[in-house]
Formats: C-alpha cells, sequence, structure tokens
C-alpha cells in the first residue's frame, strides 16, 4: 500500500526523520557550522523532550558522518574530540531550550525567542568552555558567532515556520497529548 505525503507527515515518528533528513543535506552545505541550535529549538518545540534529544543526537551522528566518510575531516584525536564536544553543546542546547518552552513565559513569540537565546548561549558557551582544553578560541570572534547566530536565527524560522504551516494546514497531526510537544496551539 502506498501513502500519500500527508498521510506520512501526520505520523509523529516522521518528523525526526525529516529533521534528520534536513540536516543530512545541510550538512553538506554547510560542514562545520551545521545550524545544531535551530535543530535543538525545532525538535524541542515540535518534539516530547525525550524524542528532541534522540534526534538532536542522530542529527549530530548524520553530521559527524557525513564529515568524515565524504567530506575528509581529519582522523585526529583532536578533531574527534571537537566532534563530541559539538554533540554535547548540542545536547545541552536541547535540554535547555526544551526547558524553557515548557516554562511558556509571556507571548509564543517571547517564549521561543527566549528557548532561541537560551540554546545560543549554551551551544556557544559550551564551545567555548572546550576550547580550554581543545584550543580554537580564536574562532570566537563576533564576527564568527554572529554569522553562526543568524545562521541559526534563520533555520530555526525555516523550521519552525515551515512545521506551523503544515501542522495549521492538517499534513501534521494537531493532537496534543500532555507533554508530548509544547507546539503552540491556538
Amino acid at each position: 500500500m502506498v501513502r500519500s505525503g500527508s498521510s506520512i507527515a501526520r505520523h509523529s515518528g516522521s518528523l525526526p526523520v525529516v529533521l534528520i533528513t534536513i540536516s543530512a543535506i545541510s550538512s553538506w552545505e554547510f560542514a562545520c557550522i551545521t545550524p545544531f541550535v535551530a535543530f535543538a529549538v525545532a525538535a524541542g518545540y515540535a518534539l516530547s523532550l525525550r524524542t528532541a534529544l534522540l534526534t538532536v543526537v542522530a542529527i549530530w551522528f548524520t553530521n559527524q558522518a557525513i564529515g568524515f566518510a565524504v567530506l575528509g575531516y581529519s582522523w585526529t584525536v583532536d578533531t574527534i574530540l571537537w566532534g563530541f564536544a559539538i554533540g554535547a553543546a548540542a545536547l545541552l542546547a536541547t535540554v535547555l531550550a526544551g526547558a524553557m518552552l515548557r516554562l511558556r513565559i509571556g507571548n509564543h513569540l517571547a517564549t521561543l525567542g527566549a528557548a532561541f537565546v537560551l540554546g545560543c548561549a549554551a551551544y556557544e558557551g559550551g564551545l567555548l568552555l572546550a576550547t580550554f582544553a581543545l584550543g580554537g578560541e580564536d574562532a570566537f570572534t563576533p564576527a564568527i558567532v554572529g554569522h553562526v547566530v543568524l545562521l541559526n536565527l534563520g533555520w530555526v524560522g525555516a523550521l519552525i515556520g515551515t512545521y506551523e504551516v503544515l501542522r495549521y494546514n492538517g499534513m501534521i497531526s494537531s493532537d496534543r497529548r500532555h507533554g508530548s510537544s509544547v507546539a503552540f496551539t491556538a
């Protein structure tokens, strides 16, 4: 039996697969600056915290696999440790952004904005801490960090905007069980 795209999208299990697929495509385009904060916030927004964390782990793993297998990342201890630091920072961003989204401070946009800022701070802060052990603090200039934040801002807007359009049009199930998601309903 062949299912239509809209019936497949109605299953909540397909959202992580969609995010992982989008991240794989972005890994080819952006390599080292995959928008992990955007994926962390979007996953925290649309999925339960447990599923969001598993999705971000899969996104990180996919990014690393593409980096080492396709893009030619060097197989050095330093590169591998940076990979783990990126994964840990992405998970921290997911936990903190997800927690902020579940608090629902103020209006929806304020909550989403606070989750994004907290996710960025957690991710960039985690990576900055890693520089004390791994070096690379020269990558934390205002111009570079600003570029990464703007990239993530654009991606989070596109990911959540697309999710909401699909949800509004009934292509994604809008039933919200307690604790399953924080996607805002009217």
